[in-house]
């Protein structure tokens, strides 16, 4: 299952550079970046500190692509 999220969109909104959220994060900016792309998906861990930072829900970053969408 190829997992997409939101977390470009977010991070703009907030102005912050992926280096900015990755020293939030304590991961590199290379992590940001893969993760936005879809080439990465984050630990159960790092989940929950991306969904916590932007105090929404997982489910509301990640979500399972559905047809290729």
């Amino acid at each position: 299952m190829k997992i997409s999220n939101r977390l470009k969109e977010l991070r703009e909104s907030r102005h912050l550079s992926q280096g900015d959220l990755a020293q939030t994060m304590e991961v590199s900016r290379q992590t940001i970046n893969a993760i936005e792309r879809g080439k990465y998906n984050p630990s159960l861990e790092l989940t929950f500190k991306i969904a916590l930072y932007f105090q929404t829900n997982i489910e509301d970053i990640f979500y399972p692509e559905v047809n290729g969408k």
